[in-house]
């Protein structure tokens, strides 16, 4: 394939994104429907993102609850106890971690999995950067803090309106780049709102997406989870991996049975490949891989 130019990139990029902003979803080229995803035997299954050929542990652990001005929950627990819940969590099967810039959590993870191999675990890591140069600049310090490589996935953090692609083209550029220079082995986005959702679903750079799910609209992108999970089914038609996040509404379910209720909806889906919940504690983990185990029995006997 012949080198892509800065030029070229960037008038494509915005050329596409233009077409997917101003496209009603309705005129959208139809995407044959894929089969659902199989259901995983357990919590801890290796499950592959979309066509992107990355497996990750059904369940991921996230860094970032409450995370903004690189801190959150989890950070502030400090290293050691920070690091007794990731140990705790990779020696009870999980392999996926989600980490972010504005959580502050990127050091924190290089300690707490210092000494395991690199090859037993994936990274979730996202970036504010807009250009390429701030892109380049930004991937270069996350690697450093992280002590790796490379990373897995690498998204555009909270994008927020239907011109995301226009917006950031340069970093979206750089991104790519990194990607073939093996620094990043997929890319894709996070979302804040139904029309930078909407875009995301259908913008062919979106390898993988992170996104709000959940059966009561709490902390969605919209209130309605059928308009959400419309599109999560879209992004899945067209091989993207889709990673659900905020299963339990951002903590605010606190009673059990609306967090089995959660869980039950999301496996019951087909087309949510991954978790990541932000857990504080050990106990935190086993009781989510218990509840887990129960709704994925569940969901198969849908399937049945």
């Amino acid at each position: 394939m012949p080198p892509i130019h800065r030029r070229d990139f960037l008038a494509g990029t915005a050329a596409a994104g233009a077409a997917v902003a101003l496209s009603p979803a309705s005129h959208a080229a139809p995407t044959a429907a894929r089969p659902l995803n199989p259901v995983p035997k357990s919590p801890t299954d290796r499950v592959r993102l979309g066509d992107t050929g990355i497996e990750v542990s059904l369940i991921g652990i996230g860094t970032g609850s409450n995370g903004v001005n690189q801190a959150s929950n989890q950070t502030k627990l400090g290293l050691k106890e920070f690091t007794r819940v990731i140990r705790h969590a990779f020696d009870s099967g999980i392999r996926f971690f989600d980490v972010a810039d504005q959580y502050g959590s990127h050091t924190y993870l290089r300690e707490a999995l210092k000494g395991i191999p690199r090859d037993q675990y994936a990274i979730q890591t996202k970036t504010h950067a807009r250009d390429y140069k701030e892109a380049k600049s930004h991937l270069e310090r996350y690697r450093m803090e992280l002590g790796v490589d490379y990373v897995d996935t690498l998204l555009l953090h909270c994008m927020t309106t239907a011109d995301w692609p226009e917006q950031n083209a340069g970093a979206m550029e750089y991104i790519s780049e990194a990607k073939d220079q093996g620094l990043v082995r997929a890319h894709g986005t996070s979302c804040h709102g139904m029309d930078p959702l909407r875009t995301s679903a259908r913008h062919p750079w979106v390898e993988v997406d992170l996104a709000r799910v959940n059966p009561e609209g709490a902390v969605m992108d919209s209130a309605d989870p059928a308009d959400v999970t419309e599109q999560l089914r879209a992004m899945h038609d067209a091989g993207k991996g889709v990673i659900g996040m905020k299963i339990c509404g951002n903590g605010q379910f606190k009673e059990p049975e609306r967090r089995d209720a959660s869980l039950r909806f999301v496996f019951s889906l087909g087309f949510v490949d991954a978790i990541v919940v932000g857990l504080e504690s050990p106990a935190q983990i086993d009781d989510l891989l218990a509840r887990a185990e129960t709704a994925l029995d569940f969901a198969r006997t849908q399937r049945a």
